[in-house]
């Protein structure tokens, strides 16, 4: 498990996405290393019953926000919950997929989309960028995905607002570094977490095995702590995406989600 500087990190964490799959990890991984966390997720009483454990085992405290990150006033509530905290680090890894044909998935829908995957990454990263320049240290970790990195038919409009936090992070990298802010893009490939349920995508269809959120926050924080810009976590996720040609990527991609789909 990856020690993580607490001087330069902590003593608080903020953590998006924090209920379940990469974000719990996360949350696990940085408790481990005596920081303190902020979960963040829709679902309140998840957060309460990790936060307890948390407390339990590593000794930390920890505080529970149930938000939903689609909702208008959604930074309105975060800074309330967060503005007597010293803020150290900031997880934002807030995420789903909506896996189908384009046309058919409903306006509202994709603008929901649009706004947990752009605007709350954007406004996330504005708020707390600004808090921890104003400190001095700390780090910013965006989460995006390897769908972002081309387009991903039958999940186009999750690829393309992942592609923006990629943009986002890889900019913000250059120009915070000279206040003493670390921020990474962490890209990860297939992750044995409960969407690969949601997405009823058989494993065995998979070019690679799923590699297990420990693995993938463990590298994620490794790239943190040395400032690189992004992270794809897994050899052979950096190995397929050095490899594979961009068009015969999408094909592959869109034919094993196709599959997923059908009834």
């Amino acid at each position: 498990m990856r020690r993580v500087d607490k001087n330069k990190f902590g003593p608080w964490a903020v953590v998006t996405g924090a209920s379940s799959g990469i974000g719990k990890e996360f949350v696990r991984q940085l408790a481990a290393s005596s920081i303190n966390v902020v979960l963040v997720a829709r679902r309140l009483e998840l957060l309460e019953e990790l936060g307890r454990d948390l407390a339990s085992t590593y000794g930390i405290e920890y505080r529970a926000v149930g938000l939903d990150l689609t909702s208008l006033d959604f930074m309105v509530v975060l800074q309330n919950a967060t503005d007597d905290l010293d803020i150290g680090l900031v997880i934002s890894n807030a995420g789903t997929g909506i896996p189908g044909e384009f046309l058919t998935i409903d306006h509202n829908t994709l603008l929901d989309m649009v706004h947990l995957s752009v605007i709350a990454h954007l406004s996330i990263a504005h708020h707390f960028g600004d808090k921890l320049v104003k400190r001095g240290r700390g780090g910013l970790v965006l989460v995006s995905a390897m769908g972002a990195l081309q387009g991903l038919p039958y999940m186009a409009n999750d690829s393309a607002t992942n592609a923006y936090i990629i943009n986002l992070g890889e900019a913000l990298n250059v120009e915070l570094k000279q206040y003493g802010i670390n921020v990474t893009v962490l890209i990860p490939g297939a992750t044995d977490t409960p969407i690969i349920d949601k997405f009823g995508i058989d494993v065995s269809d998979m070019p690679i095995k799923p590699m297990s959120v420990e693995q993938c926050v463990d590298e994620a924080l490794a790239a943190l702590q040395a400032n690189h810009p992004i992270i794809i976590p897994g050899r052979l996720n950096r190995l397929m995406y050095a490899i594979l040609p961009r068009r015969l990527a999408v094909q592959l991609n869109g034919k094993m989600i196709a599959r997923a789909l059908q009834p």
